[in-house]
Parts: C-alpha cells; structure tokens; sequence
C-alpha cells in the first residue's frame, strides 16, 4: 500500500472516531422522532470504523487511536443542535472519504466511494437539503473551521 493511501486510510479511521464521539452526543439531546436514524448512523460509523482499523492492521500499520474526547463545533443543548451536529459530522466524514477515493484504487476506492455516498445522503436526511459535490476539498475547506470535531487535550 502506498504511504499517501495509507495516510488517508488513517485520516477516515480519525474521522470515524470522531464521529463516533460525536454521535454519541447526537444520540443524547436528539428527539424521539429521530433516535432510530441517530442510532442508525452511529451504528454505520461504529461498523465502518472497525473495518477500517482492520484494513490498517492488515496494511501492516498500527490504527490511529481515538481521543479520550473531542471539543465540538458549537455547544448541542437541544434536539435541534443535535441534527445540526449530525450533517456537519456527516459533511466531514464525506470530505475525508473523498481523499480516501483520490488515494485509493480498486475495492479499496470502490467500498470509499461507497462510505462518502452513505455519509453525504445522511447529511441531506439530517439538513433536509443537499450540496452538490458532497466531500469535495473547497466545501470541506471553508465547513472545516466550523464543522469539524477535534480531538482535545
């Protein structure tokens, strides 16, 4: 495996952690009108975290770990903060998938492209609208500042 597939490998494995955390804060202030969708999408990314770390193992490399926590983009108070949390997670799994298709080739590329459709039709389900080129780096670029969940501490 080439050391720039493997970096984005490592990057959607974070990015997937990430999410994770993040869904978790998702699924405690959601209402009950969408905490089966909450339940859903953390489910997927638990799956597709696993995988991941799977194939990094498999690369011979050591999976990047996840933070003890994570500081979100803006405080989640209520169930509409929580959908909002949602896309803007969603958004940036779908931007790091989308370097994983660049990187990657052959089912490697086929099963990314595969996880940055997933996320960017949940970011449409939770905003209740869509972009038109989901995960391209000029959105995540100018969302990152403001979307993404960093590691703390």
């Amino acid at each position: 495996m080439k050391k720039r597939e493997l970096g984005a490998l490592q990057a959607a494995l974070a990015a997937e952690h990430a999410a994770v955390y993040g869904y978790g804060v998702v699924g405690g202030r959601i209402g009950a009108d969408r905490r089966t969708e909450a339940q859903a999408a953390y489910d997927a990314h638990r799956a597709r975290r696993d995988a991941l770390a799977r194939e990094v193992r498999d690369a011979g490399a050591k999976p990047v770990a996840a933070a003890a926590a994570y500081a979100l983009p803006f405080p989640v108070p209520d169930s509409a903060s929580a959908v909002r949390l949602a896309a803007e997670l969603e958004d940036r799994v779908a931007g790091v998938y989308s370097d994983l298709v660049r990187a990657a080739a052959g089912e490697r590329r086929d099963t990314a492209a595969g996880a940055l459709r997933d996320a960017a039709v949940r970011a449409v389900r939770w905003r209740g609208e869509s972009v038109a080129f989901p995960g391209l780096a000029e959105r995540a670029t100018a969302a990152s500042a403001s979307a993404s969940v960093t590691p703390t501490g």
